[in-house]
C-alpha cells in the first residue's frame, strides 16, 4: 500500500536531494582528482550518478514511486497513474530537494553554500539533446514499468549512465536537477539563463514519449496503473 501523502512528499524531497548531491558532489570530486582530464571527471560523475539512481529508486520507490523528476510526475499524471493534485505536491518537493542537494554537496567540499553557475550550456544541439535524453528516459520508464517492472530501477540507472555520453548536454533529463545545478558553479553546473530552454525540451521529450507508449503498448496501459513508476 502506498504511504501517506506526507511521507511520499518527504521521500521525493530526500531522493531528489540525494540525487543532486551525488551529481554535484561527484562532479567536484572528479574534477579535483582528474588532473585536468575532463573525460575522467565526466566518467566519475557518470558512474556515481547511475549508481545513485538505482539505489535511490530502490530505496524510495516503494514509498513515493521514486520519481525525483517533475517531468516524470507530469507524465505520470497525464497517464492518470497519479493524480494532478499529488503531482502538484511532488514537483515543489523535488525542486526544493534539488536546491538543498546542491547546497549539501557544496558544504561537504568546503564551498560556498550557493554559487550561481557560469557554465555555458546552450545552442540547438544541447537543447535537442535534452529532448532526446528525456524522451529516452521516459521510454525506458514506460517500457519497463509496463513490461518488466522489477527492472525499472536498473534500467533507469543504466540509461542515464549511457546518456551522459551519447548526448551533447550530458543528459540532465530532469527539470528539478537542472534547477539545482544552476546553483552550483562547479563541473556539473549550468547558467540560470540556459535553464528555461533545457526544461522546455525536457518536458516536451517526456510528453512525446508518454503519448508514443500509449500507441506502442495500448493493451498494457491499464495494467501499468497498478505499477509503481520509478525514475531519475
Amino acid at each position: 500500500m502506498m504511504a501517506t501523502l506526507a511521507r511520499r512528499i518527504v521521500a521525493e524531497f530526500l531522493g531528489t536531494a540525494f540525487l543532486v548531491a551525488t551529481v554535484v558532489g561527484s562532479g567536484i570530486m572528479g574534477e579535483r582528482l582528474a588532473g585536468g582530464n575532463v573525460a575522467i571527471a565526466l566518467l566519475a560523475n557518470t558512474i556515481a550518478t547511475g549508481a545513485a539512481l538505482v539505489t535511490l529508486i530502490l530505496t524510495f520507490g516503494p514509498i513515493s514511486g521514486g520519481h525525483f523528476n517533475p517531468a516524470v510526475s507530469i507524465a505520470d499524471a497525464i497517464e492518470k497513474t497519479m493524480s494532478w493534485t499529488v503531482a502538484a505536491y511532488y514537483i515543489p518537493a523535488q525542486c526544493f530537494g534539488a536546491v538543498i542537494g546542491a547546497a549539501v554537496a557544496h558544504i561537504m567540499f568546503g564551498l560556498p553554500t550557493i554559487s550561481i553557475s557560469h557554465r555555458v550550456r546552450n545552442g540547438p544541439a544541447q537543447i535537442f539533446s535534452e529532448f532526446v535524453a528525456t524522451f529516452g528516459l521516459l521510454s525506458v520508464i514506460w517500457g519497463c514499468s509496463r513490461l518488466r517492472s522489477e527492472m525499472t530501477a536498473f534500467a533507469v540507472g543504466a540509461y542515464i549512465t549511457a546518456a551522459y555520453w551519447f548526448t551533447a548536454s550530458t543528459s540532465f533529463a530532469n527539470p528539478a536537477v537542472t534547477i539545482g545545478r544552476c546553483l552550483s558553479d562547479t563541473f556539473a553546473g549550468i547558467r540560470p539563463i540556459d535553464v528555461p530552454l533545457f526544461v522546455i525540451a525536457q518536458l516536451l521529450g517526456a510528453i512525446a514519449a508518454t503519448f508514443l507508449f500509449r500507441w506502442l503498448a495500448p493493451s498494457l496501459r491499464a495494467s501499468a496503473k497498478q505499477i509503481v513508476i520509478s525514475a531519475s
